[in-house]
């Protein structure tokens, strides 16, 4: 499957995990909830998967996770904020770049409808 399909599915789960709860919750409920929705259409879900930091030589643990790692492919970051700015924006594409992963999705589940709350980011590799 390749990282467009696997977006898609991922888009289709977050607006039906969005319909069935709306905005307002942690964001938290929205990942476990997709996470489900993700693991019942058959898609290898990882959730808050270490990604560690190699600066140079030395690779650190330094706590940083993705929400969700999708068929090894595609992260998903998951926001539940009034707005994205633009540090989440890079907080994304810094992970794409730390992972080698070409997609990512960032998500925000504090909007009224749904569609304005995704972001698909691309790393040029």
């Amino acid at each position: 499957m390749t990282e467009n399909e696997i977006s898609e599915k991922n888009i289709g789960c977050a607006i039906e995990v969005h319909k069935s709860l709306g905005p307002g919750l942690l964001e938290s409920a929205y990942l476990d909830c997709l996470a489900y929705e993700l693991e019942m259409i058959g898609l290898f879900v990882e959730r808050q998967k270490p990604l560690p930091l190699i600066y140079k030589e030395v690779k650190l643990d330094a706590g940083y996770r993705i929400d969700l790692f999708i068929e090894r492919k595609v992260i998903i970051e998951l926001k539940a904020v009034e707005a994205i700015n633009d540090i989440h924006i890079a907080q994304v594409l810094t992970y794409l770049k730390l992972s080698d992963c070409r997609l990512g999705l960032l998500i925000n589940f504090n909007v009224l409808k749904l569609v304005h709350g995704v972001k698909r980011l691309v790393n040029k590799l």
